[in-house]
């Protein structure tokens, strides 16, 4: 099996209300827009994956992976991840491809991607994760909401210029919706965006104080309360805190987060194996996690695609207990819209997710709406490639490349 096709597409889903995310303080979000990529082998079959996007900033992506895909096993998951990597020290970051091939190999084999990862399928609750901060008393009311849906833990964002407006932020929530919730608290300190609003990043005295706040107001634990890669800070933290502190959603892979485990930064590791790794990689994160008594709870704000990818992640570990996080910010970030080109992933009444049985992610595309809302900007076959070659370097170059090649 090699694949034998590769396909990028800029899909950009309107919103119907504008978003705030906190994570980009002041900045209107009006379209859910994600780079999509359609892999297929030389007998048939298709793999699919996505990578968030601010708008079409990969429009030359597939010039740069072209070359490192096509003729490649999609099976042969270490090798991927290798030209992956080495494609990134050359442009993007781009983990976010790896799924897939998760995709392809479930198919060929029928299996959903859990599965093959040692998973068993089973109901799991999520938690209505809020992106937005709204006035502490509205957000009582809309949690109270929430609660009468079924959830039964809540988080919430804080990004006040001012600690004493975060520390109110968290204690008119506990109050106004009493112990009958679990929550947790996302500083989004992690990786700071400032392009708008210009919100002071943390200090390890803020953190400590914030941290201690939480445990004050029975919050159950603090994300991303420093700058992802302030290894010594974050350990320093979790030693002084008596809340659990979580991190890693974004960082690059194994080889920033082993170092996490070493220095012992995180109660809970999460992350998003569209960032941080693949999915290779995160297994690996989930197994150090039960080797060190650590928690694992993957981050899944993306998009539905890479929800399905986070999904298949808290499936495949068996010793999870953890809700899994449900992006969630009525009415602007809905299912309808987070999900854009597939059917959306709606919890039961209970907020528990019922386990999907499709091999592969476990998605269908949506052809129609992908051709509404989707624009492919890059073909690349191999016939398609060779011609490329030839026209950029010659045909001389492009044969002396091929022998090259086919030695090695």
């Amino acid at each position: 099996m090699k694949i034998s096709k590769i396909e990028l597409y800029h899909v950009s889903v309107p919103l119907e209300h504008t978003f705030w995310p906190t994570w980009i303080p002041g900045y209107p979000q009006t379209h859910n827009s994600f780079t999509l990529i359609k892999i297929v082998t030389n007998d048939g079959i298709e793999g699919y994956s996505a990578g968030s996007a601010m708008g079409r900033e990969r429009h030359g992506l597939g010039d740069l992976i072209g070359g490192y895909l096509i003729g490649a096993d999609p099976a042969d998951i270490d090798n991927i991840q290798s030209l992956l990597k080495q494609a990134g020290i050359l442009g993007w970051r781009n983990f976010w491809i790896e799924p897939a091939c998760w995709d392809i190999i479930g198919k060929s084999q029928g299996k959903p991607v859990y599965e093959l990862l040692g998973g068993q399928p089973r109901a799991i609750p999520v938690y209505c994760s809020t992106g937005e901060m709204h006035e502490p008393e509205k957000r009582v009311d809309e949690l109270l909401a929430m609660k009468e849906r079924g959830f039964k833990t809540v988080k919430l964002r804080v990004k006040n210029k001012e600690l004493k407006d975060d520390i109110r932020h968290i204690e008119v929530v506990r109050k106004g919706v009493g112990d009958g919730l679990t929550l947790g608290v996302d500083a989004n300190q992690g990786w700071l965006v400032t392009i708008v609003d210009k919100i002071p990043a943390w200090d390890l005295d803020r953190a400590k104080e914030f941290a201690a706040a939480c445990h004050a107001n029975n919050i159950d634990w603090l994300e991303e309360p420093l700058d992802s890669r302030d290894y010594d800070g974050n350990a320093a933290l979790k030693k002084a805190s008596k809340v659990k502190i979580s991190g890693a959603e974004l960082n690059y892979g194994w080889d920033e987060i082993k170092i996490m485990f070493e220095k012992d930064c995180f109660d809970i590791y999460q992350p998003d194996a569209t960032f941080a790794g693949g999915i290779a990689q995160v297994r690996k994160v989930i197994d150090t996690c039960h080797a060190n008594k650590r928690q694992f709870s993957p981050h899944t704000w993306t998009n539905g695609i890479g929800y399905y990818v986070g999904w298949n992640m808290a499936l495949a570990d068996k010793e999870n207990n953890l809700p899994l996080e449900y992006p969630l910010e009525e009415p602007s970030w809905v299912p309808e819209f987070r999900e854009g080109i597939i059917e959306p992933i709606i919890p039961d009444s209970k907020a528990m997710l019922q386990p999907f049985k499709k091999p592969g992610l476990g998605f269908e595309i949506d052809k129609n709406l992908l051709k509404k809302y989707g624009k492919r900007f890059f073909r690349m076959t191999e016939t398609r490639l060779k011609i490329k070659v030839i026209r950029e370097k010659g045909i001389k170059a492009a044969l002396d490349l091929k022998k090259r090649k086919e030695t090695q």
